[in-house]
């Protein structure tokens, strides 16, 4: 399977622990997609990807030598790290708006997106952890500090399902870095919401933690140092 158009890979070193991943990285529609008019408000907005990211990923995959499997399209196209069954794997609704490009879907537009995009995904993401000689799944998110009205203070969530002792390290950690972290906010990864790593990590026995930085923070540059250097110190 050709997934270049789907995932974006950086090498790094496989017997390393980590493979990171980010499943909102782009705000990309690819061809023959377009954004109707009535949808371009969302375009640079945490509804079409989470904003920093991205960057943050290739950031800290780079400062670590780990590997990264990125994706290449909008989480609006198709969210992958939503289970196929999930009722947002194409959101409807944001900010109380249609989101035009999901609306009235034919099952035949379902399966190309599924087949385009969601599966290469996480085919890239199964052969890459596949690869290495690891231990966790890490994958890369960031929130809004407003979302729909609700004003958030927390700087970073760490989500997990099944792996709670891992998560809880790893906040104890990023506390005494000096953050303001929570367990499982500002959703929970026992919610389905953390879906990708614990589908990958689950395939091969490994760890899955996902970790979840505010948007107006993770890009600026000493707030995106500070937490990298603070990654690297944790899995090193």
């Amino acid at each position: 399977m050709d997934w270049s158009e789907a995932a974006e890979e950086i090498e790094g070193d496989l017997d390393g622990r980590l493979v990171f991943t980010c499943e909102h990285a782009s705000n990309a529609l690819p061809d023959p997609w377009m954004w109707p008019e009535a949808d371009r408000w969302l375009v640079d907005t945490h509804w079409a990807s989470d904003i920093g990211a991205g960057a943050f990923t290739r950031r800290v995959a780079r400062l670590m030598n780990a590997p990264a499997v990125l994706s290449r399209f909008s989480r609006l196209l198709i969210d992958p790290n939503r289970s196929l069954n999930s009722d947002t794997l194409f959101r409807q609704n944001a900010d109380g708006h249609q989101v035009q490009l999901n609306q009235s879907l034919l099952e035949a537009e379902r399966q190309q997106r599924i087949e385009r995009f969601y599966q290469p995904y996480h085919a890239a993401v199964s052969a890459m952890v596949a690869r290495s000689r690891g231990d966790t799944v890490f994958s890369i998110h960031s929130f809004t500090d407003n979302y729909e009205g609700d004003a958030r203070v927390l700087e970073l969530g760490v989500l997990f399902d099944d792996d709670e002792e891992a998560a809880y390290w790893l906040i104890r950690h990023l506390e005494r870095a000096g953050f303001h972290v929570l367990a499982n906010e500002p959703w929970s990864g026992k919610g389905g919401l953390a879906y990708s790593p614990v589908r990958h990590a689950k395939e091969f026995g490994w760890c899955a933690l996902e970790i979840e930085a505010r948007q107006d923070l993770i890009v600026q540059e000493p707030f995106a140092a500070r937490l990298a250097e603070a990654l690297a110190d944790f899995f090193t």
